[in-house]
């Protein structure tokens, strides 16, 4: 898929398979698949604002307290992306201690690639790995091999 930003400009759709947002047994909204996706393919990415890590611990403390969402990715240890505002179905992807996509950063791109086949309607879930809850956060991701908390 491309889309036109202007005539004279093509940019290609970051997204490889269509998702879809909708509630989730583990958190709020979820992005769940909406046709079979094969193992070992990238499924999409997440846009953001690129900001400094310390702005982006900032934004995250004040969403935290305001509508409980953050939507903030680390890409190194000194630049983070915001994705409060993106439209990315991506966005919305849930943890879980036994995922089924894997988060990677790639020349400052977020992109998912999914680690098994997924059928059309599951949900995606990755490992968040380190997160601001520092353990604090009780996980809710349901698997067998939950580890309790974020």
């Amino acid at each position: 898929m491309v889309t036109a930003s202007r005539p004279d400009r093509i940019i290609a759709d970051p997204q490889k398979f269509r998702v879809q947002v909708g509630p989730s047994a583990i958190d709020g909204q979820g992005a769940f698949a909406d046709e079979a996706i094969p193992a070992k393919r990238k499924i999409g990415e997440i846009r953001g604002e690129f900001i400094d890590v310390a702005l982006a611990r900032q934004r995250a403390r004040e969403a935290e307290r305001s509508t409980g969402r953050i939507f903030m990715i680390a890409i190194s240890d000194k630049r983070a992306v915001d994705a409060t505002h993106s439209v990315d179905a991506l966005r919305f992807v849930n943890h879980s201690c036994a995922p089924n996509v894997v988060l990677k950063v790639q020349q400052g791109r977020i992109a998912f690639y999914a680690l098994r086949d997924i059928a059309s309607g599951e949900e995606l879930t990755a490992r968040y790995g380190t997160t601001h809850h520092a353990g604090r956060l009780l996980c809710r991701c349901g698997a067998t091999q939950c580890l309790g908390r974020l």
